[in-house]
């Protein structure tokens, strides 16, 4: 029997997967919604003629690791598979789901297939290319099953993560680290690129606050433990002392422009150099390119200052 927990922040998008779910209440799923908007937690309205089957729950506002945590909890099966409100699944979803999850006891998470389509008639953009990523990241939570006694045993997902950021990969490390195994299976779901404005990458730059609480927790070695890819972060940091210096020591100013600004360019031709290359998209990458290093920067130290003593849950070796 397995459980069925989507965090919700009321998107469109819910309605279109809790249709591809119903089929799955008939095989004796349930599926527990949880209404996690900021300032309106618990006034969903689920959509019309789906009301008997989905379980609707509170959340605190708080993100999609304490949503999480408030589904699994209330989960009455021995599995709970995660979806994000906004995928697609496969017709033959929930079967392939059940074959995924007959494994060995030890095995306590099981990894779906996320397929991010990408413009055919042209070259994606950055915010389209940053949204495939998914396809490469191990152990997302846009569908992830986890037995709930390993999710108990780790203790769950870390409320201290409030963005789709990290928070899956840090749990993935801690429930391995208590001795289960992880494996991939091949249900698969389709993540749609959501219609974003042109400034989402500046958003985005938040993230690195998590980063630091990461650092924090696990030290220098935090990317290699939690499976994420190296970052641009030490770049960011030069090119943002060299723009400091350039404003702030006379003496240095052109050779720390100099600087500045080779290292802006080399950034923003990385971000155009695969993309569509309009005028729209390369002007708004050439711009937010400039933003970026400094933006991520300062989301650092503020991440780094704030969370400073930082443990993880169940304390646990650096």
């Amino acid at each position: 029997m397995i459980s069925i927990v989507v965090p919700t922040v009321g998107r469109p998008s819910l309605a279109t997967l809790l249709e591809r779910l119903a089929p799955s209440t008939s095989d004796g799923a349930e599926i527990l919604v949880v209404d996690d908007r900021p300032d309106r937690v618990g006034e969903l309205s689920l959509p019309a003629g789906l009301d008997a089957y989905p379980k609707l729950l509170a959340g605190r506002g708080l993100g999609p690791a304490a949503a999480r945590n408030t589904g699994w909890r209330a989960a009455r099966f021995p599995w709970v598979a995660f979806l994000d409100d906004d995928v697609e699944p496969d017709p033959d979803w929930l079967t392939r789901l059940r074959a995924d999850l007959d494994v060995p006891e030890r095995v306590g998470g099981v990894q779906g297939r996320v397929r991010v389509p990408l413009p055919t008639d042209r070259r994606p953009t950055d915010w389209e290319r940053s949204t495939a990523g998914l396809e490469r990241s191990p152990w997302v939570t846009a569908d992830m099953a986890y037995r709930r006694a390993a999710l108990a045993e780790a203790g769950g997902f870390d409320e201290r993560f409030p963005r789709a950021y990290r928070e899956d990969a840090e749990l993935a490390y801690r429930v391995r680290r208590a001795g289960w195994d992880l494996v991939r299976g091949l249900r698969r779901v389709t993540h749609p690129v959501r219609s974003e404005g042109p400034w989402v990458c500046l958003r985005a730059q938040r993230g690195n606050a998590d980063d630091a609480l990461l650092w924090h927790m696990y030290g220098p070695r935090w990317r290699a433990l939690v499976e994420a890819l190296p970052g641009r972060r030490p770049w960011h940091v030069v090119v943002t002392a060299a723009l400091a210096v350039a404003v702030a020591v006379p003496r240095l100013r052109l050779v720390a422009a100099a600087l500045w600004l080779g290292g802006t360019a080399e950034f923003a031709a990385a971000r155009v150099g695969p993309g569509p290359r309009t005028v729209r998209e390369v002007g708004t990458t050439l711009l937010t390119s400039v933003f970026i290093p400094p933006l991520a920067t300062a989301q650092w130290l503020r991440g780094w200052w704030k969370w400073r003593g930082a443990r993880p849950l169940g304390g646990g070796l650096r």
